[in-house]
C-alpha cells in the first residue's frame, strides 16, 4: 500500500518522501490535531518482529522526547501502527514524529568540497553543543555522522536520529539491520569496531571524524569493505587534515588527532572539553594539552583477535552493501608485529627490573604541581589554593543552568593535571542560568513560537486548553512565566491554548434583554423568536435557548424562544430588538 495521504495513528497526515535509508523512510507530514508540519519516519516492518526492539525503541522515544534544545531535533511522538497488507495480513510499522525542518543535510554539504575551516568550527560547536546538552540527560547518541546533522536555511545546527541506534544495539535485531542503522563504519569508534560498550566519549570520537571531513571533504580511512575501514579505526593514526587542505591551522590539526585518539582516556572526556579547545584553536591558539599518546594495544598488538577470526568477529558483522573508496593505508606487515610484540616485552621486563630496584623515588618531578580540584569552590578559594601551588589564574565568568552562582564549573588544565610553576589556569566561574525575557507569544500557535523560545534556551512544557470566545482554535491564550516576565535558560514555559469552544450560560426564565445581555460575551449570533405556545403571564421571558448551557464552537448561532405574556385587545406588543443579530416573528395570540 502506498503511504502518501494515509492517516498514521488518527492524527498524523503522511505527505511526499524527503529522504530514505537502509531501515527507514523519513516523510513531511502534518499534525493535523495541532495544525502543524512535522516529519515522520517510517522504519522498516522487519525491524517490529522484535519484541525486545519495541520496547527499547518506546523507552528511548520517551527519553529523547524529553530533550528540548535548538541543536536537537525534537521528537513529538513515537508509537507503532498496524497495516493491512494486500494479502490480508498485518504487519507492525514503528514510527517516529519529529520536528520538521528546512535545510540541508551536512552530508549533501560536504559533497561539495572542504568548507571554510571558520565554518568547520562553527558547525562542529554546533554539534558538541546538543551533545552537551544530551550527555547531561543521560543519552549517548552513537551515531553521529553527516547523515544525521542538518542545517537549516539559517544555518543553525539541528542533530537528530537520537536514541535509535541504542534501541537497535540493545535488542536482537540482526546484524545486517545494526548495520544499516549505524550507517557506514567510517564513523565507527575504535571500541564500537571492538565490540565494547560506549559512553559519551563515543560520540567524541565520531564528531572528530565530521570535523576531519569538513575540513577536508573526505573521511579519515576509506577502503574497500566496512571490516577494512573498521581495522583502520582500531590500528591505523589518520594522517594530518592539513596535509590535504592546506587551510587547516596546526591548531585545528591538534584537535582532530586529539578527538581522534583510539584510547577513550585519551581523547577528549566530554563536550565541553572538546568544544573549549576548539574555540581556542578557531581564533588561532593552538590549545595547551599534548596530543595523545598512541594507543599501544592498537599500533604494537594489531586488531584485537575479535576483529580478526571467525565468521563471529565483530568486524566481519560489519560486511554490508555499502560503497567504499579505494583504501588509503595499508595493514602492517605480520613481522612488524612480532617485532612490536617483542620490543615491548624487552622493555617492560626492564621496566619492572628499574620499578624493584628502586627504593623511594618521587615519579612527579619535585618541581611539577598537579592541578586540584575546585570545581563547587568559591572563586577566591580556588584561587588561594591555585596560588599557594605558584601558579598563575585567569577567571572567565559563564553562565550555567546546574552550578550556583559563584562557584567554579571547571579549570583549564582540569584537575589532576601535572603541569610547571608558573602555568595560568583558566577558571571558569558559573553566572547561574542565563536571565532572558519571556516573549508575547499570545496570538500565535505553539508551533510558531518553538522556535522563539527554544531559540532563548527555554524548554517547552505542557499545553493546557480553555474555552475562549475570542481567540481562535490551537492559538496560544496565555503562558506561565507570562509575557515581559524574567526567566531563565533551561525553565520550563507551559501554555493555555484556546480548544475553539465557547462556555454558554443558561438564560431560560430570564428575561429577554437580560439573557441577550448574558450571551454577549459568547460572541455569538443572537435570535430571538416569539414562541407562540407560551402560557406565561410574565411580559417578555424566555422558554428556550437552541443551544443549551454548556460549551460549543466559537460563532455559533443562538436562537432564543419568549413569551409576551397577556396584553390589551388579544395582540401581543412588539417584540424586543436581539443583539447583535434579532429575528422578531410575533404571531396574532
Amino acid at each position: 500500500m502506498t503511504d502518501d495521504n494515509r492517516l498514521l495513528a488518527g492524527r498524523y497526515r503522511i505527505g511526499d518522501i524527503i529522504g530514505r535509508g537502509g531501515m527507514s523512510n523519513v516523510y513531511v507530514g502534518r499534525d493535523e490535531r495541532l495544525g502543524r508540519p512535522v516529519a515522520i519516519k517510517l522504519l522498516k516492518s522487519s525491524l517490529a518482529g522484535d519484541p525486545i526492539f519495541r520496547t527499547r525503541f518506546r523507552q528511548e522515544a520517551q527519553a529523547v522526547s524529553r530533550m528540548a534544545h535548538p541543536t536537537i531535533v525534537r521528537v513529538f511522538d513515537a508509537g507503532e501502527e498496524r497495516v493491512a497488507e494486500a494479502g490480508g495480513s498485518e504487519e507492525i510499522v514503528p514510527f517516529i514524529v519529529m520536528e520538521y525542518v528546512q535545510g540541508i543535510l551536512l552530508k549533501d554539504l560536504i559533497r561539495q568540497g572542504p568548507v571554510d575551516p571558520a565554518e568547520a568550527v562553527r558547525i562542529t560547536d554546533g554539534i558538541l553543543t546538543a551533545l552537551e546538552y544530551s550527555h547531561r540527560a543521560g543519552v549517548v547518541h552513537r551515531d553521529i555522522k553527516p547523515g544525521n546533522i542538518m542545517l537549516t536555511n539559517s544555518g543553525q545546527v539541528k542533530v537528530m536520529d537520537f536514541g535509535i541506534a541504542r534501541a537497535i544495539s540493545d535488542s536482537s535485531a540482526t546484524v545486517a539491520q545494526t548495520t544499516a542503522i549505524l550507517g557506514t563504519a567510517q564513523y565507527f569508534s575504535p571500541e564500537q569496531a571492538r565490540g565494547e560498550s560506549v559512553d559519551a566519549r563515543t560520540d567524541l570520537y565520531s564528531t572528530g571524524i565530521v570535523l576531519f571531513e569538513l575540513l577536508t571533504g573526505r573521511a579519515p580511512f576509506r577502503g574497500e569493505t566496512p571490516v577494512a575501514v573498521a581495522y583502520q579505526h582500531v590500528s591505523e593514526a589518520p594522517v594530518a587534515p592539513s596535509s590535504i587542505n592546506q587551510k587547516v591551522s596546526p591548531a585545528l590539526d591538534q584537535v582532530v588527532a586529539h578527538a581522534l585518539a583510539k584510547d577513550r582516556f585519551a581523547r577528549f572526556q566530554s563536550a565541553a572539553d572538546f568544544k573549549v579547545d576548539l574555540q581556542i584553536a578557531g581564533a588561532g591558539k593552538i590549545p595547551s594539552k599534548r596530543l595523545p599518546a598512541e594507543d599501544f594495544q592498537a599500533s604494537l598488538f594489531g586488531a584485537p583477535p575479535t576483529l580478526t577470526g571467525g565468521s563471529d568477529a565483530a568486524l566481519t558483522q560489519l560486511a554490508g552493501g555499502d560503497d567504499y573508496a579505494v583504501r588509503t593505508q595499508s595493514r602492517p606487515p605480520v613481522i612488524w608485529i612480532w617485532a612490536g610484540i617483542a620490543s615491548v616485552a624487552v622493555i617492560l621486563i626492564a621496566i619492572l627490573f628499574w620499578v624493584f630496584s628502586l627504593r623511594e623515588t618521587n615519579i612527579i618531578p619535585e618541581a611539577s604541581r598537579i592541578i586540584p580540584a575546585t570545581t563547587g569552590q568559591t572563586y577566591d578559594a580556588a584561587n588561594a589554593t591555585l596560588q599557594q601551588l605558584d601558579l598563575l589564574t585567569q577567571r572567565f565568568d559563564v553562565n550555567d543552568p546546574t552550578v550556583p552562582l559563584g562557584q567554579v564549573i571547571r579549570t583549564d588544565p582540569v584537575a589532576l593535571t601535572v603541569v610547571q610553576p608558573k602555568t595560568t589556569v583558566s577558571v571558569y566561574v558559573s553566572l547561574g542560568p542565563k536571565p532572558v525575557a519571556m516573549p508575547s507569544v499570545a496570538g500565535s500557535t505553539v508551533a510558531a513560537a518553538t522556535p522563539t523560545i527554544t531559540a532563548l534556551g527555554l524548554l517547552i512544557g505542557a499545553t493546557s486548553k480553555e474555552n475562549s470566545a475570542s481567540v481562535p482554535a490551537d492559538v496560544i491564550i496565555s503562558t506561565a512565566p507570562t509575557a515581559g516576565a524574567q526567566s531563565f535558560a533551561g525553565s520550563t514555559v507551559t501554555f493555555v491554548v484556546s480548544n475553539g469552544l465557547v462556555t454558554v450560560p443558561n438564560v431560560v426564565n430570564m428575561p429577554l434583554e437580560s439573557a441577550q445581555r448574558a450571551l454577549q460575551p459568547t460572541n455569538f449570533a443572537i435570535a430571538a423568536e416569539l414562541d407562540p405556545s407560551c402560557a406565561s403571564n410574565d411580559d417578555n421571558i424566555v422558554t428556550n435557548q437552541s443551544i443549551p448551557a454548556g460549551d460549543a464552537p466559537q460563532g455559533s448561532r443562538i436562537v432564543l424562544r419568549y413569551c409576551t405574556g397577556p396584553s390589551s385587545g388579544g395582540t401581543p406588543g412588539p417584540a424586543p430588538t436581539a443583539t447583535p443579530t434579532a429575528t422578531a416573528t410575533p404571531t396574532a395570540g
